[in-house]
């Protein structure tokens, strides 16, 4: 049975981008383990299940809900610390602005993310904010994961439209980076294909998404590579 590896954030993640990878690899008969970056349950970010949100919706809202709330792998995560590359056929990191807090911050995610792509049969799949986890970690030769490589994510011209002038977010926390400016500036070549309904691009072993819309083609294309 093939094995996928869920990396969440504790500090907010969004649903669907969760929900859906998670939804087309049981589908596909993956075996799914849950990690986070403590071993805690996972946090979801509110605004992802408020049905009034119009990136949103009732249904989706209704649906990833119904996963955060019951599904036994969601609510019993182990330790990112505790998993190692090689356990699994891939490892998939969704996003939300927690992200930003917590997974991109963990060295043991990072090395995850590391192992799986220069190994020899992982891939990975990386949705919306957690892009800039690809500027923080570096390859075996010291250099940022994203140098080089065509990606997708969370782009500035959404995230505007977010935050103040004081770059903080609606809930007040104050967002310590913007996933664009870090991808590029670590050598990352990006195109969130603004202008597109969904964008999802492949480079090697790396899978990305661009956010929640595209969260669904990005599982099926993961699926797809593996």
């Amino acid at each position: 049975m093939a094995s996928a590896l869920f990396v969440v954030s504790e500090e907010g993640y969004w649903g669907e981008e969760c929900v859906e990878p998670l939804t087309t690899l049981d589908e596909a008969g993956f075996d799914i383990t849950v990690a986070t970056p403590s071993g805690s349950k996972p946090v979801i970010d509110d605004t992802s299940i408020d049905p009034d949100n119009p990136f949103v919706g009732s249904e989706t809202a209704e649906k990833v809900e119904q996963v955060h709330e019951t599904d036994d792998r969601l609510n019993n995560p182990i330790p990112i610390a505790e998993a190692t590359a090689e356990e699994y056929d891939t490892i998939v990191y969704p996003g939300g602005h927690g992200v930003e807090w917590d997974v991109n911050q963990d060295h043991h995610a990072r090395s995850l993310l590391r192992e799986t792509i220069e190994g020899e049969n992982g891939k990975a799949l990386v949705v919306c904010h957690t892009l800039a986890i690809l500027a923080f970690a570096r390859d075996s030769e010291g250099q940022p994961l994203a140098s080089g490589r065509n990606v997708t994510g969370f782009p500035n011209e959404w995230e505007a439209d977010l935050v103040d002038e004081n770059d903080r977010l609606p809930d007040g926390r104050k967002l310590p980076y913007w996933v664009e400016d870090e991808v590029e500036a670590a050598g990352g070549n990006w195109n969130a294909e603004v202008d597109q309904d969904v964008s999802v691009r492949v480079d090697g072993d790396l899978v990305t998404g661009r956010g929640p819309q595209s969260s669904s083609a990005a599982a099926q294309t993961l699926l797809d590579e593996i």
